[in-house]
């Protein structure tokens, strides 16, 4: 699918990955329809792009209905809403927050799903392309879906039922001509990061092999690019990482 072609919703829009993959398909032409629960920061993309926006919950089957529902002609998703949280199963501050573990799998598989399953029942009315493809769905895992961290039980759940959902649905879609793929970063400058000490990202670039930075929003966007418009990239989880391997703790 041509970038010029797309009309795109990109959850998570406000910052980070979300924000970064709006501008560029913005930039190469592309239309934008933002999405994210921080107004303030939604509204300065928003504005700096030109692009519409609706402020909420992706894990709202309502809200994300009513966001949806007057948008016309979407053949793109790039699911970039989520949140981090960490937690042990059990340490001496007690047993692991049960609403914790949950709220995390609500925003980032379940969040993911509910605007996948609504895009898809969109897409699938576009008339198909000389491919006859109607839409591409890229969704956000990480690499801590593959190998996470002490601490990371939620988060690493969370991203694993992204990557676990991803052939399934691909194989159930491509009968609509819509396409699902996922993209796993490794560290990426992103505010869910940015937030941990200077020790800690040092020490956990430390751990990847080349570059020896952290990635940056636009090196997401342009792999979202690339996915978008090579039809033969489906149903696969691909790994942006710089071969990083998260350590144990």
């Amino acid at each position: 699918m041509k970038i010029e072609d797309i009309n795109a919703v990109v959850t998570g829009a406000s910052s980070g990955l979300g924000e970064g993959t709006a501008r560029l398909l913005k930039e190469k032409g592309a239309n934008v329809f933002l999405i994210d629960l921080n107004e303030e920061g939604l509204k300065k993309v928003s504005s700096d792009i030109n692009a519409e926006y609706f402020v909420g919950d992706v894990s709202s089957s309502e809200l994300m209905t009513n966001a949806v529902k007057n948008l016309e002609n979407i053949n793109c998703l790039v699911n970039c809403a989520g949140i981090a949280a960490g937690a042990k199963v059990v340490s001496s501050r007690g047993v692991h927050d049960l609403n914790l573990f949950e709220k995390v799998l609500n925003v980032n598989l379940i969040g993911s799903f509910n605007m996948l399953r609504l895009c898809a029942e969109k897409m699938q009315s576009n008339a198909p392309n000389e491919d006859g493809e109607r839409g591409i769905i890229i969704n956000t895992s990480s690499v801590a879906a593959f190998d996470g961290q002490i601490g990371q039980a939620a988060y690493s759940a969370s991203k694993g039922g992204i990557v676990g959902m991803t052939l399934p649905i691909a194989r159930e879609l491509a009968n609509h001509g819509i396409r699902v793929n996922t993209i796993a970063p490794g560290l990426f400058g992103t505010p869910m990061l940015s937030g941990m000490s200077e020790e800690v990202q040092q020490s956990l670039i430390a751990t990847t092999l080349f570059p020896k930075r952290l990635g940056t929003s636009k090196e997401y966007a342009l792999l979202v690019e690339s996915i978008i418009t090579n039809l033969m990239l489906n149903g696969e989880t691909i790994r942006l990482d710089g071969s990083v391997r998260l350590a144990p703790r």
